[in-house]
């Protein structure tokens, strides 16, 4: 080889180690200061309204006590279980007011949830940079770009921009076909990324390539009403954002499990199962536990099913003996 080619070859080398180094430190010279990593249930809060379907800020707020009390690390609000689609953005600030409020002085995380109709990363700046006034601790955004525009570098732009809204710790929540490449990339553009919340794919074959994509500094949870809870604390989750309905029930499992009593957390995550299998369980189990009132509506999402609506009056007698006998000499709130 020449002496002019080798030359510039070690100048395109160098150049792209260069590049390289500077891709990589990107997260970490942006990073914000170290906070304390998400573990544990955090679940996805109910959303109750008044018979006129008024958004209840006080049973709404109602939900970090029970959280402190049961000693469940934090909460989310409003994600797909709140019917976040069927709110108004006067709801949603109110609502994260509302929640935030009850938090202060509390050891219970509040997760806002940011992303907005349309994929309008202007109005999930508004309410990250809101919930950040109020003191959330992270905000939380599944992807709301309508579907013929949600490609990978869109999705990578759109947490881009959220996450630069303010220095909050940001969740991520995959869905659908979203891949471990995706998550990897927006791990490393987005410096505030701080957890995802794993309901694409197959989660549970994931987590390795995962913590070894983002170099385990994210904390990984799962979703999908905890339905393989056991083989998640198997696998080494950090948590799961399942429904509010037995959260508690949930998280005394995983700090079982994580203590080494793995047949106590077996056990006990059975009654979880077993309740979760009553035809319409939730979201009336927050009723039958008497935490909210008999009459209570929970707004759901447009054309999704009202599972109360469904409810004779010998199910929902049901499913408070069931609670009752089964589940309550369990709970811990």
């Amino acid at each position: 080889m020449e002496k002019n080619s080798i030359e510039t070859s070690r100048r395109v080398f160098l150049a792209g180690a260069s590049a390289a180094a500077l891709t990589g430190a990107v997260r970490s010279a942006a990073a914000a200061p170290p906070r304390k990593k998400m573990r544990g249930i955090y679940p996805i809060a109910q959303t109750p309204c008044t018979l006129d379907n008024k958004l209840d800020l006080d049973l709404l707020a109602s939900q970090v006590k029970f959280c402190t009390k049961a000693r469940v690390p934090g909460v989310v609000w409003p994600q797909l279980a709140s019917g976040w689609i069927t709110l108004s953005d006067e709801e949603r600030f109110a609502g994260a007011e509302a929640l935030l409020a009850a938090a202060k002085g509390t050891s219970t995380d509040v997760v806002i949830g940011v992303q907005a109709r349309g994929g309008d990363t202007a109005q999930s700046a508004k309410f990250a940079k809101h919930a950040e006034a109020h003191g959330a601790s992270a905000v939380i955004a599944l992807v709301s770009l309508p579907p013929e525009k949600a490609n990978d570098a869109a999705v990578v732009e759109y947490y881009k921009a959220i996450g630069s809204a303010t220095s909050l710790p940001l969740v991520m929540q995959a869905t659908g076909t979203q891949s471990v490449d995706l998550v990897a990339d927006v791990f490393r553009q987005t410096p505030t990324l701080a957890c995802i919340k794993d309901e694409a794919g197959e989660p549970l074959n994931r987590i390795a390539q995962i913590r070894a994509r983002t170099g385990g500094k994210i904390s990984v949870f799962a979703g999908r009403a905890a339905h393989t809870f056991i083989s998640e604390l198997g696998e080494g989750f950090d948590g799961n954002c399942p429904a509010f309905t037995l959260c508690d029930i949930l998280q005394r499992t995983f700090e079982l499990w994580n203590a080494g009593k793995q047949r106590e957390a077996f056990d006990l995550y059975g009654r979880y199962a077993a309740f979760m299998t009553i035809p319409n369980v939730d979201p009336y189990a927050m009723i039958a536990r008497g935490f909210f009132p008999e009459g209570t509506k929970i707004r759901v999402m447009p054309n999704g099913k009202d599972s109360m609506a469904a409810l004779s009056e010998a199910d929902k007698r049901f499913i408070k003996r069931a609670y009752a006998e089964f589940v309550k000499p369990y709970a811990t709130a």
